[in-house]
């Protein structure tokens, strides 16, 4: 069999992460989604942040990128905008989005690249030993809040949807099944899709178990929920507590980046275009002395 057909696979590395850890539910559910798609592993791109999702890249044979703290989003818009012919999935922590990287989540929603993020949320800084982020519940004790967390909790759904993103769902990370279908939807959407992944942290959160997950989630496509229906979503946004909705809030077809801009649109990718090797020799006399 050709390298170019084989599915994606280990990679042989050893896996670091705490035994139980939500993240080898999304380790499994993204090889299932990429590999029941079809897709070669030498088209698909994975960028990581920052925490402990960031060992991802180390466990998937395809092409990835270990970017710094809080700049996935960035990063996937421009391998995007330089081959548009890739698969470009980001996958990000909720401190590493939800804090720092913040700021990057309005821009791409609003340039809509047909990328998929990834948020792993398991509402603490896992890999610094377990402080509080910005989706630690209101009260929990933590490394840093030991009276408890007094802060309101983000809502990263309701925060997408208030931006305009054209796909928004919610997955857990304890339902497999369930997550490798919202990833496969996810790829498949046109424009920017965006998954918040309910990710137990077993040594670090105490509240946020797997089962305690599993006696609030349910399936929003099981209740008759419109994706089509933006008010709708947004009131879902808000459940939390005794009920939480995982499944596709919102999908809607928006122009891309891909369709908008005449650079991407109409040239070839980046990647195969011949660019010449040209000396700085010039530039360097231009603005510094060589002599100096």
């Amino acid at each position: 069999m050709s390298v170019f057909r084989q599915p994606v696979s280990d990679t042989g590395a050893v896996i670091t992460w705490c035994p139980g850890c939500g993240n080898f539910g999304i380790l499994r559910a993204f090889k299932k989604a990429i590999n029941d798609l079809g897709i070669p592993p030498w088209k698909v791109v994975v960028v990581t942040g920052i925490g402990c999702h960031g060992k991802f890249h180390n466990y998937v044979n395809v092409n990835t990128i270990h970017t710094v703290h809080g700049r996935v989003a960035p990063m996937i818009t421009a391998i995007k905008a330089a081959n548009k012919e890739l698969t470009v999935i980001g996958l990000a922590g909720d401190g590493d989005q939800y804090a720092i990287g913040v700021g990057h989540l309005p821009h791409i929603i609003r340039r809509n690249p047909d990328v998929t993020l990834i948020v792993h949320n398991n509402s603490v800084f896992g890999l610094t030993t377990g402080q509080a982020s910005p989706t630690s519940e209101k009260g929990q004790i933590t490394r840093t809040t030991p009276w408890g967390q007094w802060e309101e909790r983000f809502n990263p759904i309701a925060f997408v949807l208030s931006q305009g993103a054209s796909f928004v769902a919610r997955g857990f990370a304890g339902d497999v099944d369930h997550l490798t279908w919202l990833i496969k939807e996810a790829v498949k959407h046109k424009g920017f899709s965006f998954i918040d992944v309910l990710q137990p942290c077993v040594t670090f959160d105490r509240i946020h178990t797997y089962t305690w997950y599993r006696e609030r989630v349910y399936k929003l496509e099981e209740t008759g929920h419109d994706p089509s229906d933006w008010h709708a979503a947004m009131s879902k946004a808000y459940e939390w507590g005794d009920k939480i909705p995982i499944g596709i809030f919102y999908r809607v077809e928006k122009p891309t980046m891909e369709d908008l801009l005449d650079p991407i649109k109409k040239n070839p990718p980046l990647a195969y275009l011949h660019l010449k090797p040209k000396k700085i020799t010039d530039l360097l006399e231009k603005y510094f002395s060589l002599t100096e």
